[in-house]
């Protein structure tokens, strides 16, 4: 990313004064859940093959490290898609690792051992179960059944020679001594990751930071602090999922898990195209490539037809359009100094240019007649100052932004009534 040699001058950055806890030095890890927990949105598609694996390279050159990319033992179509998936991983040689989800039933985990042997490729399990007294009530689970059902399904997958990750669902409204006997059961049949997850999106950071302890506590009373690992997989009804993820990362967390553009079950998934901008702008993953940002985003929208909201963080149509006239005439001030670092930047907590954007100044009742030829410039239209004092005049009548078709025809009117050469 382009840096000004004034930027620290420039930006006085209020976030690292006192940060509570920052990322730990052993990195981050994201997985991507867009291909599985996103299609669990009630009001997507589950897209075509040729669209899945778009977004598996997109998600690969994102330097996303690992997909859960669907539950194969749910039907034949997602059997089939799931192995061409993995078939793409090997013949292209991407550097992405995949899993697959399914309950703690033999049947679901038995084709995801199919699918590695076939592709040749290791599939992680992410083999799920309620862990929650709700979720046990409603179900009529005891948790000595949970436990059963858990060990077996470990036992099948780590005897067939898979990475299993334990997933106990609604974590954040279990109790603490019975995740205690789970993960320990869990770690002793060979799980080397345990998944926690706000399955409702109840957490608050609060609570993440507690749970996180918790389950490092258990880990290491195990002694196995050196083997198994964390996951945190949260969802967005309180429409914390994303600062709940940053914070997973801070309190110990070692993979966070999320989906293009938030979409999952109910409201969504934390949105992993925002946990990537946000560990960009702290500085994190500072070296990792995001100008594909606002591709990937589009991609999944087109291929699940799941609509981007214009006010969405860095791909919204509006993410960084301006039609406001004071904010205009200061963007256009920067970029007259020749200084393209501080015009991304005068107006915009997110660069543009990050994630393959850039600024747009359009012409509404707010602006100003900086706005017009800036307008005009970028559209490679000759400046006319009866041109600009009519589009101008036009827009401040109106209540909207005004569409590049209004502009022109204003353009023209003027244009036509103006006396020949």
């Amino acid at each position: 990313m382009p840096t000004s040699p004034v930027s620290d001058a420039l930006v006085y950055d209020w976030n690292a004064v006192d940060r509570r806890a920052p990322v730990p030095l052993r990195g981050v890890t994201l997985l991507d859940e867009t291909l599985r927990d996103g299609l669990q949105n009630p009001s997507v598609v589950d897209p075509k093959i040729g669209d899945k694996l778009e977004i598996l390279h997109l998600l690969d050159e994102l330097g996303v490290e690992h997909a859960d990319v669907g539950l194969p033992g749910s039907s034949t179509r997602a059997f089939e898609d799931v192995l061409r998936l993995a078939q793409e991983v090997v013949d292209c040689k991407l550097k992405i690792k995949l899993g697959c989800a399914g309950r703690t039933v033999i049947s679901d985990i038995a084709p995801m051992v199919e699918v590695s042997q076939r592709a040749g490729l290791p599939i992680e399990v992410f083999t799920f179960i309620g862990s929650s007294p709700i979720r046990a009530l409603a179900e009529d689970w005891s948790v000595e059944l949970i436990k059963k059902r858990s060990i077996e399904a470990i036992d099948f997958a780590v005897k067939e020679g898979m990475s299993v990750t334990y997933v106990t669902e609604d974590t954040t409204r279990s109790r603490p001594e019975v995740l205690g006997e789970l993960f320990r059961a869990a770690i002793d049949h060979g799980a080397t990751r345990l998944c926690l997850c706000d399955t409702v999106g109840h957490v608050t950071p609060d609570g993440v930071r507690n749970l996180i302890r918790f389950t490092r506590s258990v880990i290491e009373s195990c002694g196995a602090q050196d083997t198994v690992g964390i996951d945190w997989h949260g969802h967005n009804d309180r429409g914390l999922a994303v600062p709940n993820a940053i914070f997973a990362f801070e309190y110990g967390a070692d993979r966070v898990h999320g989906t293009i553009l938030g979409i999952g079950e109910r409201v969504g998934n934390a949105a992993i195209d925002q946990i990537l901008l946000n560990l960009k702008l702290l500085g994190e993953i500072a070296d990792r490539d995001l100008s594909k940002l606002a591709l990937a985003c589009d991609v999944v929208s087109r291929a699940t037809l799941f609509p981007i909201p214009i006010n969405y963080p860095a791909v919204g149509a509006d993410a960084f359009r301006t039609g406001t006239g004071v904010h205009a005439a200061a963007i256009i001030k920067a970029k007259a100094k020749g200084d393209d670092w501080l015009a991304d930047r005068i107006y915009s907590g997110v660069p543009a240019e990050m994630v393959g954007r850039k600024q747009e100044i359009a012409i509404g009742p707010m602006s100003g007649l900086s706005n017009v030829q800036y307008w005009l410039r970028e559209k490679q239209l000759e400046v006319d100052p009866a041109v600009c004092e009519a589009i101008l005049k036009h827009a401040k009548a109106g209540d909207h932004l005004l569409t590049e078709d209004e502009v022109i025809a204003v353009r023209e009117r003027v244009l036509r009534a103006a006396p020949s050469a």
